[in-house]
């Protein structure tokens, strides 16, 4: 992500403050504190509040706006007032909270210390630690990713343990790895942070605040959508980093859910799974195709003649294998000797022999132009699948995320018309 500059108001003069900010740089004692000034609206009854004294609160209140590089409360001689970016913030900062705390509640305690919420008691650095061990797998690689020493994080993570009062890593055979309890709590942790980290993009603001957004992309998003789209938002917001992580449905799914990538782009489920929310783009027609030459590629072309021939289809549970087997109407499947959702394979592979393939013409769409690839036998205007976004039911899309959202839908509208002229 690129260095940004942002100038923090003292009252007499800016500051220029420079940073790369993590969700987890920040204090959470302190960025749980937020809530208290906002409530109390004064800096002494919040540090009581808290738990803090008065001046360990100012000092973490001005440590946070000067990472930031914002103001985040006004000062009055009868109190403090929120700005908008410190009303942002304190949202995003229970958003992240309510996000541990549901982590938590699914855990069986035995230990609990007494009313205390347990998210209360978590520390920026073991959660920190506890990702990287999460996402390596092991206490060696955690250390060679984050830096940190073994010992450092080995201590973090039992340190977190003892607070959740259960077991989040076990020993297993010649390695370590996650217990229920901790997939259950790496979860929690990445949404945490995800939510710290929206909180981090709104507060500086503006389309070049240096925005990260993680797109999932399914085979048909990559064809023309999802392309256009970028191209509308690189435009607008240069600043901003977009990751494509391409993938299946089952890939992607997962890092959905944990909060690694923002939003998924393909073809929709006929049913979404909990905790996922569908939004349809656009419906897209599916078609057969093969090579120019192909023994089928003139004349009539009936039923039994594609269920002579072979094919390459996606793997089975997918939406396009179900359209597929969906063709015979119940009786005998054509032979399939290769099973595959690569759209590159796929196209490779037609050109070079006789099986065929159903696809959208989108997928193909510069093969076809080109003859290279043809359809084959006539349209399949029963043949549909929706083509759309999947979300997570609880996210709450940033200002440069939602405007990626607005894109894909005007690419979608876009990319549709230019197919009807």
């Amino acid at each position: 992500m690129p260095l940004r500059q942002s100038n923090l108001w003292t009252g007499n003069k800016f500051l220029l403050y420079i940073a790369v900010l993590r969700p987890f740089d920040i204090n959470l004692r302190h960025l749980r504190a937020l809530s208290d000034i906002v409530a109390q609206r004064s800096l002494s009854r919040a540090a009581e509040t808290a738990g803090l004294s008065q001046s360990a609160l100012t000092q973490g209140l001005r440590k946070i706006e000067r990472k930031l590089g914002v103001l985040l409360f006004e000062r009055h001689p009868d109190g403090v007032a929120p700005t908008a970016a410190g009303m942002a913030l304190v949202d995003r900062a229970e958003r992240a909270f309510a996000q541990l705390a549901a982590a938590t509640r699914r855990f069986s305690f035995g230990g609990r210390r007494g009313s205390t919420s347990l998210e209360r008691l978590m520390t920026a650095t073991q959660l920190e630690a506890f990702l990287h061990f999460a996402d390596a797998q092991g206490f060696a690689g955690a250390a060679a990713v984050s830096g940190l020493s073994q010992p450092a994080i080995h201590r973090a993570v039992r340190e977190l343990e003892q607070v959740c009062s259960v077991r989040l890593a076990e020993r297993r055979g010649r390695g370590m790895a996650l217990t229920a309890a901790g997939h259950i709590m790496a979860r929690g942790v990445r949404l945490a942070a995800a939510e710290i980290a929206a909180g981090i993009s709104e507060v500086r603001g503006g389309p070049d605040e240096g925005a990260r957004i993680a797109v999932g992309a399914m085979p048909l998003s990559r064809a023309l959508v999802l392309p256009r789209a970028l191209a509308h938002f690189v435009r607008g917001s240069p600043g901003s980093i977009v990751d494509i992580v391409e993938g299946s449905w089952r890939e992607l799914v997962d890092p959905l859910l944990d909060g690694v990538i923002d939003m998924m782009v393909g073809a929709l489920r006929n049913e979404a799974p909990a905790g996922v929310d569908q939004i349809p783009l656009f419906t897209d027609r599916l078609a057969i195709f093969g090579r120019k030459d192909h023994p089928l590629a003139s004349g009539p072309v009936t039923l039994e003649d594609l269920r002579a021939q072979s094919w390459i289809v996606g793997p089975r549970g997918t939406p396009l294998r179900a359209h597929w087997e969906a063709l015979f109407e119940g009786a005998p499947l054509p032979a399939v000797p290769v099973e595959c959702g690569s759209v590159m394979v796929i196209r490779g592979l037609l050109m070079q022999s006789d099986l065929l393939t159903l696809l959208s013409p989108d997928q193909i769409a510069l093969e076809v132009e080109s003859s290279m690839l043809v359809p084959i036998g006539a349209s399949l205007p029963e043949r549909v699948r929706t083509i759309g976004l999947s979300i997570r039911s609880d996210w709450r899309p940033t200002p440069a995320q939602q405007r990626l959202i607005d894109l894909l839908h005007l690419a979608s509208k876009e990319t549709r018309l230019q197919e009807n002229r």
